[in-house]
């Protein structure tokens, strides 16, 4: 997939002056960035869901 996105001035210049840190290309930097936040998010979202049912447990037994 590829996704276009929209930086300032002063954002691309980050972007760039950090990849050029790590010694990767930009594109690569953002698309890592991305996939990270994806990651993530998926990892926060089941964390939360699993204290949902853990918390519930009891309930659901006696409802079922």
């Amino acid at each position: 997939m590829t996704i276009a996105i929209d930086l300032n001035p002063q954002q691309e210049q980050a972007l760039v002056e950090v990849a050029k840190e790590l010694q990767v290309t930009a594109v690569d930097l953002a698309a890592a960035a991305v996939r990270d936040l994806v990651a993530q998010r998926s990892n926060d979202f089941e964390a939360a869901a699993q204290r949902v049912l853990d918390k519930n447990a009891e309930l659901y037994r006696r409802l079922a």
